[in-house]
C-alpha cells in the first residue's frame, strides 16, 4: 500500500475506510523516519479508488508531519478526491505539487 521512492512515498490500490487506518499508520511510521525539514512527497497516482476517509488520512499525514517538521505535498491526487475536497471547502488546504 505504502511504497518508498527517491522523494517520498506512493500509495498504491484504493484509499478507503477499510483501509484508512493502516494507510494511516503506516504513513506515521514513514513520516518519523524522516529527518526534520525533508521534502515528502506523497504521490497518489496509483490510487484506484479514494472516499471520504482518503482526504483524513492525507489531513492526519500533515499534520504529523507539521509536528516532526517535515514538508509534506500531494502529487496527482485522484479526481475523487479533489472532489471530495471541494465539496467540504478544503481544497485550498492541500499542499499540490
Amino acid at each position: 500500500m505504502i511504497e518508498p521512492t527517491e522523494n517520498g512515498v506512493r500509495i498504491t490500490g484504493p484509499m478507503l475506510t477499510a483501509n484508512a487506518h493502516g494507510l494511516l499508520t503506516a504513513g506515521r511510521v514513514f513520516l518519523a523516519g524522516l529527518p526534520a525539514s525533508a521534502l515528502c512527497v506523497v504521490d497518489l497516482s496509483p490510487v484506484s479508488e479514494a472516499d471520504s476517509s482518503s482526504l483524513s488520512v492525507v489531513f492526519a499525514w500533515l499534520r504529523t508531519a507539521r509536528q516532526l517538521g517535515v514538508d509534506v505535498r500531494v502529487a496527482h491526487p485522484p479526481a475523487s478526491m479533489l472532489s471530495l475536497a471541494a465539496l467540504y471547502g478544503v481544497s485550498d488546504t492541500l499542499p499540490l505539487v
